[in-house]
């Protein structure tokens, strides 16, 4: 096992008002979240912060009404990847919804358009729109808001990503993170932004008697999308984000979910009942993400646009064996990275560059991930941008903890001008293009920013845990609680315990996995766990300090209590 420092989460606060229904651990777990009372649980649609927070709305909510009023041509322009597509398919649909009778979406081919709306993705729009509408991109597409703007298409910029510099100058822009924006959650995925205009343009349709008595939309039946892009984006669960995620679960639950994503859970082998928001990280959104890596978007996009179940199985099938395709070529390009790790690349690199002229540049960011994982230091991977441009590279960075991925591209570009050509992203992830020549100056230049802002501590991997559960806590009824407790992710962990055991048995499952029985000392109790991938040709230890979650174990309909290990440790 890889080296692990564990520290325990602190309580931020003493919990009150909880219901003695609510197990101690519960209520411990919430306050170690900053979850003190039951109301900041309860994750109610009623309780989301207001549209009318949101800079832009005034004016993307106007030039909307005008373009249903008038009948225009409306283009959603979306991003290659879940949130994209989730965000095309609730504009589509939430539109259409509100009046707009010609809606509808284009995806830019990242080998042909690039990132964004592109001048180039403008271009080939025929028939030529009236109004573009931006999902989950735009906030850094200058050129291309410029060449809709030539040709008289009007553009709405809706965006999550932070912005560069200069801001393209849209007609509307809606995106918390501007600078200045009163918005008090800078958390929403590019689909979130889509809904909350979603919303405020509905709230000014009514004040205008645009529908009749009791006929208004129900934007909540595109909840289920939201929560897709938002748990597959990756941005932080705080409250507001909660709330849209447990949303469109429990849409899902209750069998209410798009014909398209009820067939992607199908496709993955979840249960709709018992669905949670790793279910939709894990199964859903890779389903649809491999799409945009792999082949084309529109297919991920179609199928949460169609509302005929049988279409849709069939959407979801297509994208499952895409995915299965991606799953295989992303193994291939890890270990043809383990293999560089090895012998060609500076293994006391801080800031790790590896460049491949084999690989799919629609992986990278999985390599850069899987990589990132495994050294617990900043990863960018490298591929050639496409077969016709054999000069240029895209590259997917991904990073730990004290290391803002895109504010360092920032320092090197303003370092090196000229060495990037492009680049945009977030903390953690991000992406950018350079020309293949260039590529050793930069990754001497990305070690050289690693290795000014990391110290040690920062490259030491810290796993947080919740403590140890007490003797005889880790019962089915816990479990359940623990799983209604969600939505668990992003910023806000699943619950993670940390126990001394000892093994009393143990068996390989296939030829990685690990099925044990755990002896708690403290009363001999015995507990069944498991823990994938872990078994390496050597028994686990005999004593041992296991970090774990207590789960479900769902076997022929019938529910127990399981550890599901995520590190061990020999004492």
């Amino acid at each position: 096992m890889k080296p692990l420092r564990l520290r325990r989460r602190v309580s931020q606060g003493a919990p009150v008002g909880w219901s003695d229904a609510i197990h101690p651990v519960v209520q411990q777990v919430y306050a170690a979240r900053g979850v003190l009372s039951p109301v900041q649980a309860e994750y109610r649609l009623a309780r989301l912060l207001s549209p009318e927070q949101l800079g832009g709305m005034q004016e993307a909510v106007s030039l909307l009404i005008e373009a249903i009023r008038s009948d225009w041509h409306i283009v959603i322009a979306g991003d290659y990847d879940c949130d994209g597509a989730t965000g095309m398919a609730v504009a589509v649909r939430g539109l259409r919804m509100l009046g707009a009778r010609h809606v509808d979406y284009v995806v830019p081919n990242r080998f042909v358009h690039g990132y964004g709306l592109s001048p180039a993705l403008v271009d080939s729009l025929e028939p030529r729109p009236q109004l573009i509408v931006t999902v989950d991109n735009g906030v850094a597409s200058l050129a291309g808001v410029a060449a809709a703007q030539a040709q008289g298409i009007r553009v709405i910029v809706t965006d999550h990503h932070l912005p560069g510099e200069q801001l393209p100058a849209a007609d509307a822009m809606v995106n918390p993170n501007l600078a200045g924006d009163a918005f008090p959650s800078k958390a929403l995925a590019g689909v979130g932004v889509m809904f909350y205009l979603l919303m405020a343009l509905r709230a000014a349709l009514r004040e205008q008697g645009a529908f009749a008595e009791g006929r208004e939309p129900d934007l909540s039946t595109l909840v289920d999308l939201v929560a897709v892009g938002t748990v597959a984006d990756l941005v932080p669960l705080d409250f507001n984000n909660r709330v849209l995620v447990e949303a469109g679960l429990r849409r899902l639950r209750s069998g209410h979910g798009c014909a398209g994503v009820t067939a992607l859970v199908e496709a993955s082998s979840r249960s709709l009942a018992t669905l949670c928001a790793s279910d939709l990280g894990y199964a859903i959104g890779p389903r649809l993400n491999a799409a945009g890596r792999l082949e084309d978007m529109r297919i991920g996009v179609e199928c949460l646009l169609t509302d005929d179940m049988a279409q849709a199985r069939r959407y979801a099938e297509l994208l499952s064996s895409i995915n299965q395709e991606r799953r295989e070529l992303q193994a291939t390009m890890v270990g043809e990275a383990e293999v560089m790790l090895a012998h060609t690349v500076d293994t006391d690199a801080v800031g790790v560059a590896l460049y491949e002229p084999s690989w799919h540049a629609g992986v990278v960011g999985l390599v850069a991930s899987k990589l990132k994982e495994r050294l617990h230091r900043p990863v960018i991977a490298f591929a050639p941008a496409s077969e016709d441009m054999p000069d240029e590279l895209r590259g997917s960075a991904r990073s730990i903890a004290g290391f803002h991925i895109r504010d360092a591209l920032a320092m090197i570009d303003a370092r090196h001008p000229q060495l990037i050509a492009r680049f945009g992203g977030h903390a953690m992830a991000a992406g950018l293009s350079l020309r293949t020549e260039d590529y050793p100056r930069f990754a001497e230049a990305f070690d050289a920013i690693a290795r000014e802002w990391l110290d040690d501590d920062h490259l030491q991997a810290v796993q947080l845990t919740d403590g140890e559960l007490p003797p005889g806590a880790a019962t089915l009824e816990l479990a359940r609680q623990l799983r209604a407790a969600g939505p668990w992710g992003q910023a806000f962990p699943e619950p993670l315990f940390d126990n001394v055991f000892e093994c009393a048995s143990w068996r390989v499952m296939g030829e990685k996995h690990l099925r044990l029985n755990l002896r708690d000392p403290r009363d001999g109790s015995v507990h069944d766990a498991v823990m994938f991938n872990a078994y390496e040709g050597t028994p686990p230890p005999q004593r041992l300090r296991a970090v774990y979650e207590l789960v479900i174990n769902d076997w022929q309909g019938r529910e127990s209590a399981r550890l599901l290990l995520r590190h061990i440790e020999a004492l």
